[in-house]
């Protein structure tokens, strides 16, 4: 990674950083899809308690990873000053605040796992299945946490292409495990669903292994001494990445939850086709989705690493770029999904009544996914300004304060029915990006001379 000085170097090294990040979004994805596809091929309870055990472990996942992700600006900043000897300090402490992380999770599953299965009244084979599967997969939430804050060290880099290369190998390697221990062949046990826990653990230990074993042998990150220099744990060093981290995983969490909590009040409120119609766009939503997101990773990134080497107007075309971007890129996605809504549910399903139900889900979804794509890039910028208490507060109001009861509203009081929630995350999304858009002018006129202070947007 280098301070570009043209747009034409600033758009490759952009694309650069963010084609890796892709591929790696994609390959974590594609390792829950293949958990929940093959587990669906040794029974329908095996599907069934896979799913329950992910669809808790995911938030608390997610939310975790969100405070990890500090490790992210905080580096590209030192990096983009030159303060080396910071970096591998923040590393370090990072670290230490990761086994802490997963040993708070592992002491707290051990003490709600089974009386929150037990509350929801699951049948006996799906029960066992899920808590056990999640008892698998708890073997690998240390190295799980420790690779995250060494695969946010390369990216602040811009070395997104080792993680990229550690996923492409460990996606495959996942699946040769789930093959051998949910259908027990090659001589390991017969586990059904529950091999998919061990599996996954496992995989975690190999990509946290390889990391590892990165940070030796890539020239450019030996010089750190990484795993060979070790510093007293430091309160004050978790202290600064918490102030960072805490709102920044609050964020994801709140936004991620709210399709979670848009699923769980339609299958309150109305039949199951209309639930497997939401469900199958939201499914074909969310995979578009990865494209915004990494932008929004690869933003963090450039971002930070401009402010880092004092240079705030680079910072602020890297901005414009990467929101115009993804904006542009999800508005193609949008007219293709208005051409192609029919066999794109198709995909999902030949039910014909689900079908039709899912084509005008995801005209809705045409609108949404543009305020989706505005608040994710340029919360992606904020962060790499190290900006995240306020979008933090600005995410809680426009989520859950406004796009939540809105949605519920016109779903329950108005002819809108079930679309009415899309309405209402469509208003949320747009507020926060509004929100966002108003957060970053402010920082950004701040730090630029008074003659090139300007928007995100401006030319």
């Amino acid at each position: 990674m280098h301070h570009a000085k043209t747009w034409k170097e600033k758009a490759v090294q952009f694309l650069a950083i963010l084609g890796p990040i892709l591929v790696t979004q994609v390959s974590y994805n594609a390792m829950t899809l293949f958990d929940t596809m093959m587990s669906g091929r040794a029974g329908t309870n095996d599907l069934a308690g896979v799913a329950i055990g992910a669809s808790l472990w995911m938030p608390v996942s997610i939310g975790l990873n969100g405070i990890l992700m500090a490790v992210t600006p905080m580096i590209a900043q030192l990096y983009g000053r030159g303060e080396y000897r910071g970096i591998s300090k923040t590393v370090n402490q990072a670290l230490y605040l990761s086994v802490v992380l997963a040993l708070i999770v592992l002491a707290g599953g051990a003490a709600i796992l089974n009386p929150v299965l037990q509350a929801m009244h699951l049948d006996p084979g799906v029960y066992h299945i899920a808590k056990h599967y999640l008892i698998g997969l708890c073997l690998g939430i240390i190295p799980l946490f420790a690779s995250n804050v060494l695969r946010y060290f390369f990216d602040a880099h811009g070395y997104t292409k080792i993680t990229m290369t550690i996923m492409l190998f460990a996606v495959p390697f996942n699946v040769a495990l789930n093959y051998m221990l949910i259908f027990g062949h090659f001589g390991f046990p017969r586990l059904g669903g529950i091999g998919t826990g061990y599996a996954t653990a496992t995989t975690y230990w190999l990509i946290f292994l390889v990391s590892t074993a990165m940070t030796f042998k890539a020239e450019a990150i030996r010089r750190y001494r990484l795993f060979i220099d070790w510093y007293a744990p430091s309160w004050k060093a978790w202290k600064e990445q918490l102030k960072i981290g805490v709102p920044m995983g609050l964020s994801v969490f709140f936004e991620a939850s709210i399709f979670s909590m848009v699923t769980l009040l339609m299958g309150m409120m109305f039949d199951t086709v209309t639930i497997a119609a939401h469900q199958a766009a939201i499914s074909f939503t969310t995979l578009l989705f990865m494209m915004p997101l990494s932008i929004s990773m690869a933003l963090t990134i450039l971002v930070a690493y401009e402010i880092g080497g004092g240079r705030p107007e680079d910072a602020r075309q890297y901005g414009r770029l990467g929101v115009l971007s993804a904006m542009g890129i999800l508005g193609v996605s949008s007219v293709f999904l208005y051409m192609f809504r029919e066999p794109i549910a198709y995909l999902y399903t030949d039910n014909v009544d689900v079908v039709a139900l899912a084509k005008q889900f995801l005209i809705f979804a045409i609108v949404y996914q543009l305020s989706d794509a505005a608040q994710a890039s340029l919360q992606g910028v904020l962060r790499g300004y190290k900006d995240v208490t306020v979008p933090f507060v600005t995410a809680l109001v426009a989520y859950w304060g406004v796009g939540i009861p809105v949605g519920y509203g016109l779903a329950a009081h108005t002819g809108l029915g079930p679309f009415g929630f899309w309405v209402g995350i469509t208003i949320g999304l747009t507020l926060a990006a509004a929100g966002f858009y108003t957060r970053l002018s402010a920082i950004q006129k701040k730090r630029l001379p008074a003659a090139g202070a300007g928007s995100v947007l401006e030319h």
